[in-house]
C-alpha cells in the first residue's frame, strides 16, 4: 500500500498505516480473492464523526477489477444501517478517485487546504439518505473496533464480526 499512489504523495509510511489501522474506534473489513487480500476499508462508527471512511485501499494487482466498488457498497450498507451519512476525504491530486466517488453518489461539501501535505487539499465528500434528526437506525449499531471480511473480490460478501 505505502509504495503506491496516493500513499506516496501523502507520505504514509508503513508504521503510520499500522497506527491508523489499529485505531479502536474503527471497524476494519478486508476483501479477499482466494487467499489474497485484494483490499480493505476502515470505517469510523464511533461517537465522533460516525460514518466516516478513514481509508479505502485496493491492492495494486486488484485495481480496476471492481474491488473498490464492492468495498464501498459494503461500507454503504454497513453505515446506512446505523447512520444517515457517509463521509470521506479524497486528495485534490487524486482525480481518478474523485471521479470514482462521484460516480457512487458522493458530493463535495468542503475542502481542507494543506491538510495532510503542503500544496494539496483534502476534499470532504458526503453521501446521505437524510438528516440525522429524522433518521431511524435499521439495526443495532456495530461495535467499534470490529474486524471482518467484506467478502471476496468476485462477490459481495457479508462481514464477520
Amino acid at each position: 500500500m505505502c509504495s503506491t499512489e496516493p500513499w506516496i504523495t501523502l507520505q504514509l509510511t508503513f508504521d503510520k498505516a499500522m497506527q491508523i489501522s489499529t485505531d479502536l474506534v474503527l471497524e476494519r473489513y478486508v476483501a479477499m480473492q482466494g487467499d489474497d487480500r485484494a483490499g480493505f476499508i476502515l470505517i469510523n462508527t464511533g461517537a465522533q464523526f460516525p460514518g466516516y471512511i478513514k481509508i479505502l485501499c485496493v491492492s495494486p494487482g486488484f485495481r480496476g477489477k471492481g474491488v473498490g466498488r464492492k468495498l464501498m457498497q459494503f461500507a454503504e450498507d454497513r453505515i446506512f444501517r446505523d447512520f444517515p451519512n457517509m463521509f470521506l476525504c479524497v486528495s485534490s491530486f487524486n482525480t481518478g478517485a474523485q471521479r470514482f466517488y462521484k460516480s457512487l453518489g458522493f458530493h463535495v461539501v468542503g475542502e481542507l487546504t494543506d491538510y495532510l501535505v503542503e500544496g494539496h487539499s483534502e476534499i470532504l465528500l458526503r453521501k446521505t439518505i437524510g438528516p440525522r434528526s429524522t433518521f431511524k437506525p435499521a439495526g443495532t449499531a456495530g461495535t467499534a473496533g470490529t474486524t471482518g471480511t467484506a467478502g471476496t473480490a468476485g462477490t459481495a460478501g457479508t462481514a464477520k464480526n
